[in-house]
């Protein structure tokens, strides 16, 4: 299969007069979702009502879904189901690895990690109690950290500040050799670059949907559990949904069989109708092209700020063999810088204390999008357009 960018794009709502590079953070919206969500309100919570979960399926489409995204990270089929937030589903995979791994009690990370995830880490050790506790060192550091009193290796593959890619197989390869497992944030890999979970063998994967994947504004997550795990990884959060029999209304729980356990509450079913619209898209990629074409578009930026922005300096890694589908850019000025660029229709994001972040999704991301927004950073930088105070006035989202 070769994949048509040009045919994928015209998939896609993108403004008029906008150069679209933060599908890193949120996904544009597939024009076939509006359609998809529609019907799912009109024609089956409308004309169905409760009947929906049965005759439209609903609650069959976490499994389904996951699926769909197992082919995209390299996952078994059954291995993957979704449901609830990012947050939540790292701290049901740290809880079941673990609960795996008794007679050891360090989780640990890097300090280059996602907050959110660090702070469930850490909040899950305080629950447990005695010595348990969350280790964070710098990401070059963590091979050399990986010893034989780490329960758990936690890492989120991608950084999401400067795109830096951990080696998901040698890490995985050095945990396992000294009785660690790992859990895998996929926030900015899934649909982003191949993932081979099953050949890393990995032992958990957490990722959300609404970047590359496209589900929308508070998409669900999802959640990876290696089938020789399955039946053994206990829910920390057993949900109704997780039982192995939900309307039986059984007072003690049992949890379900293999990935169904990792289940918590009722599905939401509007978010996963959008993402399915989106895959629909996603089953006509082959991810080799995306990758292949996400290093081109990333490097044609690359190229072209350095020529044009000198006082912009690279925060990613130049190889982009070691670099998810995103380019970070340092200023300290970063954020109005940003704020301008906005102005003037080009959208990335800013991330704290000074990176300027912005994401290269094939799917409807062209070199002339690429070429567009290097003219126009390079004016505003040029100019010093963005040393204006309402470029300065920090929002509550950046």
């Amino acid at each position: 299969m070769t994949t048509d960018f040009a045919a994928t794009r015209a998939l896609f709502h993108l403004p008029e007069g906008v150069i679209y590079l933060d599908g890193n953070s949120l996904g544009p919206l597939p024009r076939a979702a509006c359609a998809r969500v529609e019907r799912t309100i009109t024609q089956e919570w409308g004309d169905l009502l409760i009947r929906g979960w049965n005759s439209a399926g609903w609650m069959d489409m976490p499994a389904r879904l996951g699926d769909r995204i197992a082919r995209l990270i390299g996952a078994e089929a059954g291995s993957v189901v979704l449901g609830d937030t990012l947050s939540i589903k790292v701290y049901q995979a740290l809880a079941s690895a673990l609960e795996l791994n008794p007679g050891r009690k360090v989780i640990l990370s890097d300090t280059g990690n996602f907050p959110s995830d660090l702070y469930m880490a850490d909040g899950l050790c305080r629950t447990l109690g005695g010595d348990y506790r969350l280790v964070t060192v710098p990401p070059e550091d963590v091979a050399e950290a990986i010893t034989d009193d780490v329960a758990v290796l936690m890492l989120t593959e991608i950084d999401y500040r400067t795109g830096r890619k951990h080696d998901m197989a040698a890490l995985t390869a050095k945990a396992h050799a000294v009785g660690v497992l790992t859990v895998w944030d996929l926030a900015h890999s899934a649909g982003a670059l191949p993932v081979d979970l099953s050949g890393a063998g990995a032992d958990f994967a957490v990722g959300c949907t609404y970047k590359y994947l496209n589900s929308g504004p508070g998409g669900p997550a999802f959640i990876y559990v290696a089938p020789r795990h399955a039946e053994k990884a206990r829910p920390a959060l057993s949900g109704w949904l997780g039982h192995e029999a939900p309307f039986a209304f059984d007072l003690a729980y049992r949890p379900g069989a293999g990935i169904e356990r990792m289940r918590v509450g009722t599905p939401p079913v509007l978010q996963l109708a959008a993402l399915e619209a989106s895959m629909d898209i996603w089953d006509q990629v082959d991810m080799a092209d995306v990758r292949a074409r996400s290093l081109a578009l990333s490097e044609a930026f690359i190229t072209g700020v350095e020529a044009r922005c000198p006082t912009l300096s690279l925060a990613s890694p130049r190889d982009g063999a070691v670099r998810g589908s995103q380019v970070s850019f340092r200023h300290p000025e970063g954020y109005a810088i940003m704020q301008a660029l906005i102005a003037r229709g080009v959208i990335g994001d800013f991330r704290a204390p000074d990176i300027l972040r912005f994401g290269f999704t094939p799917l409807y991301t062209t070199f002339d999008d690429v070429e567009g927004a290097v003219a126009i950073l390079a004016e505003i930088m040029a100019t010093d357009a963005w040393d204006r105070p309402e470029f300065k006035t920090r929002a509550r989202v950046t």
